[in-house]
């Protein structure tokens, strides 16, 4: 056999005589009919091939032989879609005189097709032997309805498995494009972005005319928004990975209160409309990961500069209590309904208000997966015009 439809019928011969019950299957069948030659065929328009046999009369067929498929009876019943079912040969008014049992030598005959379960015709269960048996009746006609609807649910089976593996296989494959992407951010886009970023800053600093100040201001802000767009994909992607959010945990509060208000003074270049006020009080050692905690205040802050009112203050409230962590952001807002504050930590969660057409809707799941990795919790509350996020971290 050479050809790709000749690999599909050996995979097919390999799958039925992988069935565990094949074998028994066609003893029961040799044992009940009384004929000694039983097998399942893979027919197809051009081939008939033996997949599995019981031979107890010589006739001389294994897995993979073939016979003439227009000598066979069984491309009559994949061709007329009906089984066949012949007591004696010699006393058959159909088939007495037909090449085939002549050509073969036998007396008794029965086949049943075999179907897949997109329709398709597959083979047949059949049987033959040298002298005449008495099959035509309906315990011989549901014995063998029963073996092929067996059959053709094995065949499924392993059709079905065929395909999960296939889409495990291409699910593989997207993950290490995936990764390869996530490679391509980490590596291709941070470093000229923070590039953008440290020029900005060198111009910011020199003697510039107003409108020019203004457009490296603006270069600053997108860069600033960039950089927080793809480490919030990154994390997104590493946690969807499997990886989760790594940490890198210190006890340093002064570095802490910097890197916070680092960010607050971020956030003011890029946002002149709101006034942001803040409180510190870190009365207690505060061990976390600076880095982690001021990427979800950046996010915290973000999102109460891109929902709050420009007419009220954002306040900020970062202090230790009794034996927790408390950063606070609140703003002046439309409340958030309390059926939607779940959903505000899903990924790709994005809200409808105009200034944020362009985010990812990442931004608050990212901020609640590092809440997590600091075995805390975010709180949300949002009444009477007013919306706080508050991180509660034990210490």
């Amino acid at each position: 056999m050479s050809g790709s439809q000749d690999i599909t019928i050996t995979e097919d011969i390999r799958t039925i005589m992988n069935i565990p019950s094949i074998s028994s299957i066609l003893n029961v069948i040799c044992k009940s009919t009384g004929m000694r030659f039983a097998a399942v065929a893979r027919v197809t328009d051009k081939k008939w091939i033996t997949c599995i046999s019981q031979d107890e009369i010589n006739f001389g067929l294994t897995s993979g032989d073939e016979l003439e498929l227009e000598t066979t009876l069984c491309n009559e019943v994949r061709q007329q879609s009906e089984s066949i079912m012949i007591d004696h040969v010699s006393q058959s008014n159909t088939y007495s005189g037909h090449p085939t049992p002549a050509k073969y030598g036998f007396e008794s005959y029965i086949s049943f097709p075999i179907y897949r379960k997109d329709g398709s015709f597959f083979g047949t269960l059949c049987a033959i032997d040298p002298a005449p048996a008495k099959i035509s009746d309906n315990h011989t006609r549901e014995l063998f309805q029963i073996y092929t609807e067996l059959i053709s649910y094995h065949l499924n089976a392993v059709d079905e498995l065929k395909e999960a593996n296939d889409n495990l296989s291409e699910e593989k494959r997207i993950g290490e494009l995936r990764e390869t992407f996530i490679a391509i951010l980490g590596h291709d886009l941070r470093n000229p972005i923070g590039t953008t970023r440290m020029c900005s800053d060198i111009l910011l600093k020199l003697d510039l005319p107003d409108f020019a100040r203004k457009q490296v201001s603006t270069i600053k802000s997108t860069s600033l928004r960039m950089q927080e767009l793809i480490d919030n994909l990154l994390d997104f992607a590493n946690s969807e990975l499997g990886e989760g959010i790594s940490l890198n945990m210190t006890s340093n509060n002064k570095r802490l209160e910097e890197e916070i208000l680092q960010i607050i003074k971020e956030i003011k270049t890029t946002d002149v409309n709101h006034e942001i006020k803040y409180t510190f009080s870190l009365n207690q050692d505060v061990t976390c990961d600076v880095n982690r905690i001021g990427q979800m205040f950046s996010n915290l802050l973000s999102n109460a500069v891109k929902h709050g009112f420009e007419s009220a203050p954002i306040i900020i409230n970062v202090n230790t209590t009794g034996n927790s962590f408390n950063l606070e952001v609140i703003n002046s807002a439309d409340d958030i309904p309390s059926e939607k504050i779940k959903a505000l930590f899903e990924p790709f969660t994005s809200s409808h208000a105009q200034n944020n057409q362009n985010g990812l809707g990442l931004g608050l799941y990212i901020a609640s997966e590092i809440a997590k990795a600091h075995s805390g919790k975010i709180e949300v509350t949002s009444e009477d015009e007013k919306t706080s996020f508050k991180f509660i971290m034990p210490l």
